[in-house]
């Protein structure tokens, strides 16, 4: 069996399962399948933390399935803007991780990650899937991936 280490940027997956399909993300569903035939080595969920109790309840969830829950605070800036950024959280996670697994798991359409995920296939040699809603995953990501497979009704609420 494969060694997996998943990652899941929350915000992206949450804002662009509603702008395409006004659902949610199903991650008991995504879990059960790609966990299937693989041993998980490490599964992160990167969120941003308002304080807010239903989201701490969403936190736990994924904490039960079996998520490490990695938060950052949310930043209001005076210009009225916001910032809630994980990127290179996840990139140095997603480094340490691919010297020690067969598959790097990046639910995320954001393209900033494209270049990560050629960097990790070349120095570790690891095979790397990306999950994302088709029409707001960035087509650099798609094809930097060895594998993309596209949310659609099957992993939605």
């Amino acid at each position: 069996m494969k060694k997996l280490s998943l990652f899941v940027d929350v915000q992206n997956i949450y804002y662009t399962t509603r702008h395409a399909y006004n659902r949610n993300f199903d991650y008991n569903k995504f879990w059960q399948q790609v966990t299937h035939d693989r041993i998980v080595v490490s599964a992160y969920a990167y969120a941003i933390d308002r304080g807010d109790q239903k989201q701490q309840q969403f936190q736990n969830i994924l904490r039960g399935i079996g998520f490490q829950v990695k938060l950052k605070p949310y930043i209001q800036r005076r210009d009225g803007s916001s910032k809630g950024d994980w990127d290179v959280g996840i990139t140095l996670d997603v480094m340490e991780a691919a010297a020690h697994t067969d598959v790097i798991l990046l639910a995320s359409g954001d393209g900033d990650f494209d270049l990560l995920l050629q960097r990790i296939q070349q120095r570790y040699r690891v095979e790397t899937e990306v999950y994302g809603v088709p029409i707001l995953t960035s087509n650099a990501l798609i094809n930097s991936a060895t594998r993309y497979i596209p949310i659609k009704d099957d992993l939605l609420l």
